[in-house]
């Protein structure tokens, strides 16, 4: 795992969604979708905000490795095993052997997008449409966030894979 790149990804939900939210882009609509208004906005603490969903954005991008990155499943199987944590055991040059062989595989920024697209179509668009769904919202709230976060899994998985 590459803490830098935990940390880089961690930025881009807020980063995209400065831009995504903007009053040109979609924040008229997402404060109309919403039965926002400007002042209503102004009222609530922006730095709490921020830093709450900067936080949530770090345990996202940390959490997202594991989606992204296929390796990471290899040492999942053999996490606890004896010999797992031994260079020397029969386990542990296996695994070295493995990872030597395998372990730049598919480690690039198109596929970490990739892997991006599919989990916002199947992990994202489902729990915001279910949500959307029961709280009588519009299908335009819907594809606006399932948008923003399709975007931003996509470069939130190519930042993840590709830097190694």
């Amino acid at each position: 795992m590459n803490f830098y790149a935990i940390l880089v990804a961690a930025l881009v939900p807020t980063a995209i969604g400065f831009i995504w939210y903007h009053p040109k882009v979609f924040g008229t609509l997402w404060m109309k979708e919403n039965g926002l208004t400007e002042e209503g906005l102004k009222a609530g603490n922006f730095l709490l905000i921020v830093g709450i969903s900067l936080l949530f954005s770090f345990m996202l991008s940390f959490f997202s490795t594991y989606l992204f990155i296929h390796q990471l499943h290899v040492g999942s199987v053999f996490q606890g095993m004896p010999g797992f944590d031994d260079p020397n055991s029969e386990l542990g040059v296996y695994y070295a052997d493995f990872m030597a062989k395998y372990g730049n595989n598919f480690r690039t920024f198109k596929h970490g997008a990739f892997h991006g697209v599919i989990t916002s179509l199947f992990l994202v668009l489902p729990i915001i449409g279910i949500n959307a769904l029961y709280e009588r919202k519009s299908f335009k709230y819907i594809f606006m966030h399932v948008g923003f976060w399709t975007v931003t899994f996509m470069l939130m998985g190519g930042i993840l894979s590709a830097w190694q």
